[in-house]
């Protein structure tokens, strides 16, 4: 993998049962500053992919070559834990002195337009949107070449989700983006390369 890959996917063949293949021989290779989107009917393996690219699932044949990975889902609400504050999950998956971090949190806080108190909040007291930015601010601090992101807006209002939208795309500067959507008039806008999981 070349210094600019971000991702390469080389004969890919995967099922859950050997005998009806969601992938076969796939190919793929994402460089940073590139956004792909991944688009097709339920089933047709959207997030099976994502869960290859983890590692959480183990190819029946080819390579998948990636490099530091975080995720933004669709339900930001799902991706806290209910229990614990804002602040106390970045400290979890950013493993940066709190000095650092938080030096690097007033740039990005800025970025996200979130205020620094929202970070002492718990998931349920923020809305959606503000809790989806954060969940942006999270995968963003981990500094990902890899950016995987998963309907990261069906959960939001219209005027909200374009706002998050922008505020994905303008992390190409640093990283590659792989998007998973359902929505083809998305997928027009903002990739470089759309797959349609029901044409391969």
């Amino acid at each position: 993998m070349s210094k600019k890959e971000a991702l390469t996917i080389d004969n890919l063949t995967f099922g859950y049962d050997k005998e009806k293949l969601i992938y076969k021989d796939f190919n793929l290779i994402l460089n940073r500053g590139e956004l792909v989107s991944i688009v097709g009917s339920s089933g047709s393996g959207k997030s099976t992919l994502f869960e290859l690219i983890c590692k959480n699932l183990t190819p029946l044949k080819g390579k998948i070559n990636v490099g530091r990975i975080s995720s933004i889902y669709q339900d930001p609400y799902n991706s806290f834990h209910p229990s614990f504050t804002i602040l106390e999950q970045l400290k979890d998956v950013v493993h940066k002195d709190l000095k650092v971090l938080k030096e690097e949190l007033k740039k990005r806080l800025d970025q996200l337009s979130l205020d620094i108190k929202l970070l002492d909040k718990k998931p349920h007291e923020l809305s959606g949107g503000q809790l989806q930015r954060c969940s942006i601010l999270r995968a963003l601090l981990m500094q990902p070449e890899l950016l995987l992101v998963d309907e990261p807006t069906s959960a939001l209002d219209n005027i909200i989700a374009v706002e998050v939208m922008k505020l994905i795309i303008e992390q190409l500067n640093n990283c590659a983006i792989l998007l998973i959507t359902h929505d083809m008039t998305l997928a027009k806008w903002c990739s470089d390369k759309i797959i349609n999981l029901n044409e391969i």
